[in-house]
């Protein structure tokens, strides 16, 4: 990482650590610090700061939305831990498990609530841009978890619902703290829904990427258990492709690997599959291809290339993880 994106999350952390809550209720507050001190990639956020200086030639005035979209994402992973009955976060028992379910649901939702109090910090008419594009995405982040959540009993899912879901569920937060950030230093509205077409097009890369990692990652480098989504029978972008191209034989083995008790046959018999249908190569294909598309987005952005160079460095720095 360089420095100049190491200075936003500087920033950023800064930002978090100084975020006044008040102590009482300790059962409802407590939990909120909890999740925010755990710390994280923090992406988002700098997006919104990077967009901001695009345009206004330095980032303190996007502080508060950057902070918005920092308490968003946490509110929705705390709710998300529920729902996954996830027992850690960060390397660190995640809050539900900490306190318990209803105490982490009302601390979820109290974190939402504080974002739509640092947006409601700008003047009326920026806040009411700010609140329009935050309540379009905070809505489809919804409609993508519990596509998601559908997806785990339908027996058919396509490609495209698969890319439209992670759409929604992962990328639109990416385009929205872009717009933002953007919207705050002072763009016009057609600049600022250019940047949110590259933050989308880059989310919906970067999540490919993680379906491609999740199988074929070193496990040393990757921090997460290689083949998780196999063995929880997900449905992910590597598995509808290999529907897709099986032929009877390796949807036989597909089929019956739902059922395999034992992890390791499984996570076997499925990158056995995997491996006979190119589907790495084919996976990894799409997301170059989104990728390319968000440069574009990026390319004709009316804008001195050196400033959107911060922008480019992100992008990289983010595809550059080590399969």
């Amino acid at each position: 990482m360089n420095s100049k994106l190491q200075s936003y999350l500087n920033v950023i952390d800064e930002s978090v650590q100084n975020f006044q809550l008040p102590k009482n209720p300790k059962q409802l507050y407590e939990p909120m610090r909890y999740i925010l001190a755990l710390g994280g990639k923090r992406i988002r956020p700098v997006l919104t700061l990077m967009a901001c200086e695009l345009f206004k030639g330095e980032h303190s005035t996007a502080k508060n939305a950057a902070l918005a979209v920092e308490l968003f994402h946490n509110f929705s992973l705390v709710h998300d831990d529920i729902m996954d009955q996830a027992p850690l976060r960060r390397g660190e028992p995640t809050v539900h498990k900490k306190w318990n379910e209803n105490i982490a649901i009302l601390s979820g939702d109290a974190l939402l609530i504080e974002s739509y109090k640092l947006l409601c910090s700008y003047d009326a008419k920026l806040s009411q841009k700010l609140l329009h594009i935050f309540n379009t995405t905070a809505s489809e982040v919804c409609e993508g978890q519990q596509t998601d959540m559908d997806f785990e009993t339908q027996k058919i899912v396509s490609i495209d619902e698969y890319v439209e879901m992670i759409r929604k569920k992962t990328a639109v937060l990416l385009g929205c703290s872009l717009k933002m950030g953007a919207l705050v230093g002072g763009a016009s509205d057609k600049v600022a829904d250019d940047l949110y077409q590259f933050g989308v097009n880059l989310g919906i890369a970067f999540q490919l990427q993680d379906d491609i990692l999740d199988v074929y990652a070193d496990q040393s480098k990757f921090g997460k258990q290689v083949g998780g989504d196999i063995i929880a029978n997900k449905k992910t972008y590597l598995l509808l492709l290999a529907h897709q191209n099986a032929n009877e034989n390796q949807k036989s083995v597909l089929e019956k690997s739902i059922s395999e008790s034992d992890a390791s046959i499984k996570v076997q018999h499925i990158m056995a599959v995997y491996n006979e249908l190119k589907i790495q190569e084919k996976a990894t294909s799409k997301m170059n291809a989104f990728y390319e598309i968000a440069m574009n987005n990026l390319k004709h952005l009316s804008l001195p290339e050196e400033k959107k160079q911060p922008l480019k460095d992100l992008a990289e720095f983010l595809m550059g993880r080590e399969v």
